[in-house]
């Protein structure tokens, strides 16, 4: 019997706010990652050409920070879309310098808390996320909706970028408060719900990023049994949280285990289980997209 090839695999790269901390740029809360955007910004072109150097096709505009929740309303309201414009600009720089293709990619965040579905405010959301769409669309070659906790959230990202033209990537983050339990999205609602949404709203992936490693394949395979487009994962290395966490809102431990080679055993899971696109959230670093490299 012949056995078919694995499909060809679509590197991300990793996460940005601890490789910068890591990297000495300044960091502090509430600011996270946007701290280095505003005082130091040569050091998030350092943190992603450290990914290009690591082998990642896809690098990520370092505007998660960029909303009023991490550096508040009223710098939001004088410097946000200027520094969205930067981090695009910064992003589109090294990819462009780069001896291969290297698309960049959006970065739209939850606008009102990670890992909170309980205050998400779409009428909140919307005028801010059109801030980021509007400044960073001369930059990037896809938008990725990230951490999105529920459907509402994609459903809105869907509307505003569609004027746009760009494509698409929707990311889900995941309930792992009981890893082994039917895949689902922090709002409780099904992944299967979520894959059939990103088809209708004309994603071009649906991924699944910032859960712990042990939750992603189960969701791989409920995307992949409910819709045809491909699967991406990017898990953060946090252990278990309680369930009122809120990402970023503190600086959480890194789990010991999941160094390059453990982070990368689990990524041959997730490609076992359908994915073709591989990168890391938080705590996964240069080192660790490079394992992923290798897999590819």
């Amino acid at each position: 019997m012949t056995q078919t090839a694995p499909s060809p695999v679509t590197v991300l790269d990793g996460g940005t706010g601890r490789e910068l901390k890591r990297i000495g740029a300044p960091f502090q809360q509430p600011e996270w990652s946007a701290l280095a955007l505003i005082e130091a910004p040569e050091y998030v072109t350092r943190v992603h050409q450290s990914y290009v150097d690591a082998g990642a096709d896809v690098i990520t505009t370092n505007t998660y920070a960029v909303v009023p929740f991490h550096i508040g309303e009223d710098r939001f309201a004088d410097q946000g879309a200027t520094l969205a414009a930067l981090a695009g600009s910064l992003a589109r720089a090294v990819a462009d310098a780069a001896p291969r293709r290297v698309a960049v990619a959006g970065s739209l965040p939850p606008i009102c808390g990670s890992y909170r579905p309980d205050l998400v405010d779409i009428d909140r959301a919307r005028p801010i996320l059109a801030v980021l769409i509007a400044a960073l669309a001369p930059h990037v070659d896809h938008w990725q909706a990230e951490t999105l906790s529920s459907l509402s959230e994609a459903e809105l990202v869907g509307e505003l970028i569609a004027p746009t033209g760009k494509p698409l990537w929707l990311s889900f983050t995941l309930d792992d408060t009981h890893p082994g339990a039917v895949a689902q999205l922090r709002s409780g609602e099904s992944v299967t719900d979520a894959a059939v949404l990103a088809q209708r709203l004309g994603a071009q992936a649906i991924l699944f990023n910032c859960s712990q490693p042990e939750v992603m394949a189960d969701a791989v395979r409920a995307a992949r049994a409910a819709c045809p487009l491909p699967i991406g994962v990017y898990a953060n290395a946090f252990p278990p949280q309680p369930e009122e966490t809120e990402a970023n809102a503190v600086l959480l431990d890194i789990r010991a285990d999941l160094d390059p080679a453990g982070y990368a055993a689990f990524a041959q899971s997730w490609q076992a289980a359908g994915a073709t696109i591989l990168g890391g959230c938080c705590g996964i670093g240069p080192d660790h997209i490079a394992a992923l490299r290798a897999l590819a």
